[in-house]
């Protein structure tokens, strides 16, 4: 994946390459809301709302962006993904009418297996990402398809950056922004835009610490899979494009235990009534575990990356609420609303309405 880059050199994607791809995005995706939420630490902690994306993630604009700056095959497009990125790529292959193989790992919720089978066609192959991955890598071979990489591919970080443009100008000058790292697409794509004028700090499961043990090796390793986030935020390895970029521009990488990731996510439900899948809350859930410590005046935000759960687990996150008991947990955080005039319901044919989240017609 690494294409023509030497020894010493990373990908860079220019600002103007951003806008351009956005450009061509945008008629596709949800321009989603921010929120600032207050929890108590040393200010309020701007959200952007992901979890509010077509096909449920920031993974829409990976997958937009390859299919639409790349040269498409008749054999269509496959896809290795532990959830959100085979609903994206299969999402955006239906929109365009374009054939889509998706390959997923035994682990990958149930909610997401069905929402690609509705949308493509759906091969489960092996228990791990890694596994998937070598299954539609043979595919591929033999079919013609074109991949539809994850994490490690140009048009997937250029996509993903498109996302850090759009909060950039909903919310900044920003000091900081929180982002998950799994396979590290997300991140890079963040780290590449602001490149510098924010500090990017990236947060894993500890069960899942890929771009942690990348850093401490100095170079991509394998890295354990074991967390309530392993469907979103445990390949095997970080990419081989994504870790130059995160050594040039992402300041820090910070781990948050399984508990820390439950406590988030009831938080966000019981203070604002976001739902956000484990994976999403791993940054709310530095914040409040202490992993990370914004300065007094700090201004913060964190990346809910997708809100693609089953009702059995949105039940428990209701189930868990101590709201109705004790009003007083609503002191620990309070829902300011979106930003007045900076966060415009998109015009018509920018997507599907807000009521769709996660639906297919």
């Amino acid at each position: 994946m690494t294409g023509d880059l030497r020894a010493g050199q990373h990908l860079v994607l220019r600002r103007d390459e951003i806008e351009r791809a956005y450009d061509t995005i945008r008629p596709y995706l949800r321009r989603t809301p921010v929120v600032d939420l207050d929890l108590d630490l040393a200010g309020p902690v701007t959200l952007k709302l992901e979890a509010l994306q077509c096909a449920g993630s920031f993974k829409a604009r990976g997958a937009f962006t390859n299919l639409l700056l790349r040269n498409v095959p008749e054999a269509g497009v496959a896809a290795a993904s532990g959830g959100n990125h085979g609903v994206a790529v299969a999402y955006a292959a239906h929109r365009l009418g374009i054939p889509a193989r998706i390959f997923v790992p035994t682990v990958s919720a149930p909610a997401k297996v069905e929402r690609i089978r509705e949308l493509a066609d759906l091969v489960i192959a092996g228990d791990r990402y890694a596994d998937a991955l070598d299954a539609a890598e043979k595919w591929i071979a033999t079919s013609g398809a074109m991949s539809v990489h994850a994490y490690d591919q140009r048009e997937t970080i250029l996509g993903q950056a498109t996302l850090a443009l759009e909060l950039d100008d909903q919310a900044g000058p920003l000091d900081t922004v929180l982002a998950p790292v799994g396979g590290g697409g997300l991140i890079a794509g963040i780290a590449s835009y602001f490149a510098g004028t924010a500090r990017v700090i990236g947060v894993e499961p500890d069960g899942a610490p890929t771009l942690t043990r990348a850093r401490a090796a100095g170079a991509v390793v394998d890295a354990p899979a074991g967390s309530i986030a392993v469907d979103a935020l445990a390949p095997r390895r970080v990419g081989e494009l994504v870790f130059p970029v995160t050594e040039a521009y992402v300041q820090d990488v910070v781990l948050v235990d399984d508990d820390a990731i439950r406590d988030a996510q009831r938080t966000l439900w019981r203070t604002a009534r976001i739902a956000a899948e484990p994976a999403a809350a791993v940054g709310v859930a530095a914040l409040l575990a202490g992993a990370y410590r914004p300065a007094p005046g700090e201004r913060v935000a964190v990346v809910i990356s997708g809100a693609n759960m089953n009702p059995a687990q949105l039940a428990d996150l209701q189930f868990a609420d101590p709201v109705a008991e004790d009003p007083s947990h609503l002191r620990h955080a309070r829902l300011n609303g979106t930003r007045p005039g900076k966060v415009p319901l998109p015009p018509p044919g920018l997507g599907p309405p807000v009521t769709d989240v996660g639906l297919w017609r």
